[in-house]
């Protein structure tokens, strides 16, 4: 179906759409949902330590964003010191199954992407 053909979007779904890609397109949620998919049930400190070079701070954030919009569930486990676990949502597993289309893209093109872009740093060079 061309975009010409479709039909027309409510303000509303177009907004959530905005919303999602401006959220999904942040590099820390693209990663912890990759980290989450792979990996399953995660503690917070395993999801630091396996999204490289995230801060505590960042992660806390982008963890709090995920949650909010249904994305993963915070099981908080009533020990000393508090034992907290993540885990993707059905909803986080479907936004994860649509954004793996743009890792096999990445893992298609790769060597094109690379090529233009040493050709743009030639041209520019000129």
């Amino acid at each position: 179906m061309s975009y010409a053909a479709m039909p027309e979007v409510s303000p509303a779904v177009e907004s959530l759409v905005r919303q999602v890609i401006a959220q999904v397109a942040d590099k820390w949620t693209m990663l912890v949902l990759e980290v989450l998919e792979e990996h399953g049930t995660l503690r917070f400190s395993q999801v630091g330590r396996l999204v490289e070079g995230i801060s505590q701070k960042m992660l806390t954030n982008t963890l709090r964003e995920m949650e909010r919009d249904g994305l993963v569930t915070r099981t908080v486990h009533p020990v000393i010191p508090p034992h907290v676990d993540y885990t993707l949502t059905e909803l986080g597993r479907e936004l994860s199954a649509a954004f793996c289309g743009v890792w096999l893209w990445a893992e298609t093109y790769h060597g094109q992407v690379m090529a233009a872009r040493a050709a743009f740093r030639e041209r520019e060079r000129a």
